[in-house]
C-alpha cells in the first residue's frame, strides 16, 4: 500500500488530494457593452461642460474645450460661412449641434457644412443631407476619438475630414479614399462643385488662437 495518501476504507483505494473549494468556481461571464445609441445620447441629462456623442455604439463624452479651442473654431466658421454665403454652396454651423449619421452614430462636430436645400439653410433633421465637411480642432481629451473613432466613421460617410492640431499648428485633412491625411501647414484651400476654391491661410488662425510662436 502507498503511504502518505489517504485512503478511502470503504472502497479501498487512494484518495487523491482536491483542489481548494475557491478554484471550483467558474468565473462569472463579462456583462457585453452597452451598445449606445442616437436616442440614448439624446435622452441623457444636460451635464454642464460635457458633449456626449456617440460613434458606432461607442459613447464619446468630451469637457468643456478651452478658449484657444473656441478662439479657432470662430475663425474656422467665420471663414468657412462668409465663403459659402458668397457663392450660394452650403450652410456652415458650429457645435453644439447632433448629426445623426445612422442608428448608432450621433455626432456634433466643431464646425460643419452641410448642402442647401432648395436654396436655403436645412431647418430640421430630416432636411439634412450629405454633410459637405466636418471639421474638429483637437484638444488633449479628445485627440483619440478625434484622430481614431471619428475619422474612420467620416470616411466610411464619405464625408470630407479636418482635424486641426493647435499644439502643432498644422492641419490634417482627412478625404474618404485615402489611408493617410494630407498635411497642411501654411494653407489649405477647400473647394465645392463648381464654386470658387477657398483659400485658407492657417499661420493667422493659429496666432489668434495662441498668439506668436
Amino acid at each position: 500500500m502507498t503511504h502518505g495518501a489517504p485512503v478511502d476504507p470503504i472502497m479501498n483505494r487512494v484518495l487523491l488530494p482536491t483542489a481548494p473549494f475557491a478554484r471550483h468556481h467558474m468565473a462569472m461571464p463579462a456583462l457585453p457593452a452597452h451598445r449606445w445609441t442616437a436616442d440614448d445620447v439624446r435622452a441623457l441629462p444636460n451635464e454642464p461642460g460635457k458633449r456626449f456623442e456617440c460613434v458606432d455604439c461607442e459613447l464619446l463624452v468630451s469637457p468643456s474645450p478651452r478658449l484657444p479651442h473656441q478662439s479657432a473654431v470662430g475663425s474656422l466658421y467665420e471663414k468657412l460661412a462668409a465663403h459659402a454665403r458668397e457663392h450660394g454652396i452650403g450652410a456652415v454651423f458650429m457645435a453644439p449641434g447632433d448629426i445623426e449619421l445612422d442608428r448608432f452614430t450621433l455626432v456634433q462636430p466643431d464646425v460643419f457644412v452641410l448642402p442647401l436645400v432648395d436654396g436655403r439653410r436645412p431647418r430640421t433633421a430630416e432636411e439634412i443631407g450629405q454633410p459637405l465637411l466636418f471639421i474638429e480642432v483637437l484638444s488633449p481629451s479628445t485627440a483619440r476619438h478625434d484622430r481614431v473613432v471619428k475619422r474612420g466613421r467620416y470616411q466610411r460617410a464619405a464625408i470630407e475630414y479636418w482635424i486641426v492640431d493647435l499644439e502643432a499648428r498644422l492641419l490634417e485633412r482627412w478625404l474618404p479614399d485615402t489611408d493617410r491625411p494630407y498635411i497642411h501647414m501654411e494653407s489649405v484651400t477647400w473647394s465645392v462643385s463648381d464654386a470658387p476654391p477657398l483659400a485658407l491661410a492657417l499661420p493667422p488662425l493659429f496666432v489668434d488662437a495662441l498668439g506668436d510662436p
